[in-house]
């Protein structure tokens, strides 16, 4: 019987690789959408070790080699501040990304460029926050990774996807998008058009205080959901962020942002009841909580300031990027139904309805952090 490829191509990659012993299992890693992931188990000394290896998307990352240098300059310097900090445990704090036998951080082989990155043991990454204490452990993980990156100082990190979160060329896109309506799907948006249209004055307020001084460039995540957080399984607390592929040049509001919009609404993201659409004032608390506690001291007057335009922002861009995708014909999101896209954008728009009607009241949870 001829062997599977797939697992001829994850042990010829592999090889690459210095392992503590043969591999004595290969399973997949669920959850992952980009990537192709499996988890390696190695036979060590005296027990077993566990691996990930990762095959990266060349097609959403066209330079791979990039994503990798990205990974490996922020996780050595995550870890030397671990490190002076005398953090215990440094190995489930941190990801390690693991050299090959030549001393590279990825290989080219078996139809991609794989990298490896030790597995931590005992953790498990939640696919929705259910209540406060997992959206604190949140913040205080994307906190605290934002915070160790604050005196980074090596060379500049490379933008591997350029203008990721430049709401105004999100925008440009969608413009182009209604414009041309190659789906003859406008008329039947034209409520949510015009809802996106009326809010695009947002578009540029945090990246023009960039421009004025007022917010710093710094090294952000750029995908800040609770799935991308490890928690121990035992404690329930925060141990490291993972799935770091869009770590790059960014502002620190694009990742609190992001947190408000993937975290304080317990909803589905293509929820098509819209009245279990909102964000829950008490998650938000938890997650700001979280957050300031570990970046708080890093922040400028501005960056405290816009916490929550931050959330409306992101949720707004978003939803532009949901119904473009939909307007253009489902080209980049997948989908598993009709409309579920014009159903993501929905559900967003609504999570901004709902932060608008209670804004006041979040600048107040806000204000008593500092």
């Amino acid at each position: 019987m001829n062997p599977d490829p797939t697992t001829v191509a994850v042990r010829h990659a592999a090889a690459a690789y210095a392992l503590p012993g043969p591999i004595t299992r290969i399973e997949p890693l669920p959850g992952g959408h980009i990537n192709d992931s499996f988890v390696l188990t190695c036979a060590a000394a005296d027990d077993v070790e566990r691996f990930i290896l990762q095959r990266i998307n060349d097609r959403v990352f066209p330079r791979p080699r990039d994503v990798v240098e990205n990974i490996h300059l922020v996780t050595a310097h995550i870890r030397a501040g671990l490190e002076r900090a005398g953090v215990a445990d440094i190995d489930r704090r941190v990801l390690t990304l693991l050299p090959t036998r030549d001393g590279r951080w990825c290989v080219r082989r078996a139809g991609g460029v794989w990298r490896l990155i030790r597995h931590i043991d005992n953790a498990r990454a939640p696919l929705a926050v259910t209540d406060p204490h997992q959206a604190e452990q949140a913040g205080l993980a994307f906190g605290a990774f934002q915070r160790l990156l604050a005196n980074y100082d090596g060379p500049r990190l490379v933008e591997t996807i350029p203008d990721f979160h430049h709401t105004p060329t999100r925008f440009d896109a969608f413009d182009r998008v209604v414009a041309e309506d190659p789906c003859r799907r406008v008329a039947r948006t034209r409520d949510e058009i015009a809802f996106l249209r009326g809010r695009r004055g947002l578009a540029s307020v945090l990246l023009d205080l960039q421009r004025q001084g007022h917010i710093p460039e710094r090294i952000v995540h750029n995908d800040a959901k609770i799935s991308n957080v490890l928690l121990d399984r035992e404690r329930e607390e925060w141990l490291c962020v993972v799935d770091l592929d869009t770590v790059m040049p960014g502002l620190s509001l694009f990742d609190f942002g992001d947190m408000v919009r993937s975290m304080t609404s317990p909803s589905d993201e293509d929820e098509t009841d819209l009245s279990k659409v909102g964000l829950q004032p008490e998650l938000f608390a938890a997650l700001a909580r979280g957050y300031v506690a570990e970046a708080g001291g890093i922040l400028t007057p501005a960056e405290r300031k816009h916490l929550v335009t931050a959330g409306k922002l992101i949720t707004l861009e978003q939803a532009v990027r949901f119904l473009a995708d939909y307007l253009a014909g489902d080209r980049y999101y997948r989908i598993t139904r009709p409309d579920q896209n014009l159903d993501r954008c929905r559900t967003q728009i609504r999570l901004i309805e709902s932060i608008e009607s209670q804004e006041a009241a979040l600048q107040d949870i806000v204000a008593k952090l500092f």
